[in-house]
């Protein structure tokens, strides 16, 4: 799931990328810098997730960093950026790869509806 997010990590600015299912379960996340991985106040994760309900995308500024949430067909993906960050590059990477991540979540399905049973 790391070459998806290759290009979105590439983008100038760009600290890190984190995607959660709905239920605010943590599904992949990548950090540049190791001081941002940090994996405490999870629950508190939760609680926004519930809070974006309905939301298709979100950009928060605040006032050194920022945080774009886009609504997936499997949950949230969040990006962590400075705040001069080109958002419309982000917006356009985020559209090329939602395609693929709908690609990913349901071919996991199928291929073990055509799996051979021995």
């Amino acid at each position: 799931m790391k070459e998806l997010f290759h290009d979105i990590l590439k983008i100038e600015d760009v600290e890190g990328v984190m995607l959660f299912s709905f239920e605010g379960e943590l599904v992949f996340k990548e950090f540049l810098s190791p001081l941002l991985d940090e994996s405490g106040n999870k629950d508190l994760w939760g609680v926004f997730i519930d809070s974006l309900k309905g939301i298709r995308e979100a950009d928060l500024v605040f006032e050194k960093a920022r945080l774009y949430a886009r609504k997936t067909s499997s949950g949230y993906m969040m990006i962590l950026m400075g705040v001069f960050a080109p958002i419309a590059m982000v917006r356009l990477n985020c559209d090329i790869l939602l395609p693929s991540l709908k690609k990913t979540a349901t071919t996991k399905g199928w291929r073990n509806f055509f799996k051979k049973k021995t």
